[in-house]
């Protein structure tokens, strides 16, 4: 049988604590859902509060890596369906809206913005939540979480990029099959069908900023090329790729980094890059 339960959200965060909390530590940027008490499911505040967490750290010059992750028992479920059902039965038309205002810009600056994002995923992916992690460029999934896609289960289309960055970590047959018929998936099998680069035992947190203090102390002006290139050749010939290729090899070939790696090399010493 076609296991589809995704844990229903409870009543918000205590009043007062912001549903979204952003910290910043040795040039990472951290971006936790903060709504424990409803398994961090996005209601409108929380959608503006993650938006606007992700344009802060975006556009920090100090934040040189992201890592996303979660409070409590899941990183996040995807919709609120207790403010989802009292928008449907208002008719109200901001029901639909939230996926141009919240959830495509969200998910587009993670995919893009010009700085490495890893997602610590510490428990329950599901729905948006899950596909906010898969527009990051390394997961971590804590060994008791897992993923559920949660969107036909309730009658709906996929959403968030699910549709663009799932056949592209598993590919489109076992997208199709993952998306039609929801059920969860435990972190060994993610691990196995490659939605995460690892699975953890204890804190996923402990390894994700291990390796954001390491990427944030890193050529990150050559991690923004490889991401843009990686994204455009997913949508260009090869003729095209391998042109934009070339645009971003002159771009980082002249950066003050790529002199400073030069230099390091030469006098067999390591590189201090800036990001520049």
């Amino acid at each position: 049988m076609t296991d589809t339960t995704v844990p229903q959200p409870t009543p918000s965060a205590p009043s007062g604590e912001s549903p979204v909390l952003v910290s910043v530590e040795d040039g990472v940027g951290i971006v936790t859902f903060n709504r424990p008490e409803a398994m961090n499911s996005l209601d409108i505040p929380t959608k503006e509060a993650f938006l606007a967490a992700l344009r802060q750290v975006a556009d920090d010059p100090e934040v040189r890596c992201v890592v996303l992750t979660g409070s409590g028992r899941a990183f996040c479920v995807g919709q609120d369906l207790k403010s989802h059902v009292e928008l449907l039965q208002r008719r109200d038309p901001s029901l639909w809206d939230t996926v141009a205002q919240h959830y495509n810009p969200a998910v587009t600056l993670i995919a893009t913005m010009a700085k490495p994002v890893i997602a610590a995923v510490n428990g329950v992916a599901a729905g948006a939540g899950a596909s906010f992690t898969f527009a990051a460029d390394y997961r971590f999934l804590a060994a008791g979480g897992g993923y559920n896609f949660a969107f036909t289960g309730i009658a709906l289309s996929c959403d968030t990029g699910a549709s663009w960055t799932l056949p592209r970590l598993v590919g489109t047959a076992r997208a199709k099959e993952l998306l039609m018929f929801p059920r969860t998936i435990s972190a060994a099998e993610a691990k196995e069908l490659g939605l995460v680069n690892e699975v953890v035992e204890g804190d996923v947190m402990v390894p994700a900023m291990d390796l954001a203090r390491r990427m944030a102390k890193g050529p990150t002006l050559a991690y923004a090329a490889v991401r843009e290139a990686v994204h455009h050749s997913a949508e260009h010939s090869f003729a095209e790729s391998l042109a934009h290729e070339a645009e971003l090899m002159n771009r980082t070939g002249s950066s003050a980094d790529h002199v400073a790696a030069v230099d390091a090399f030469l006098a067999k010493q390591k590189p201090t890059f800036e990001g520049r």
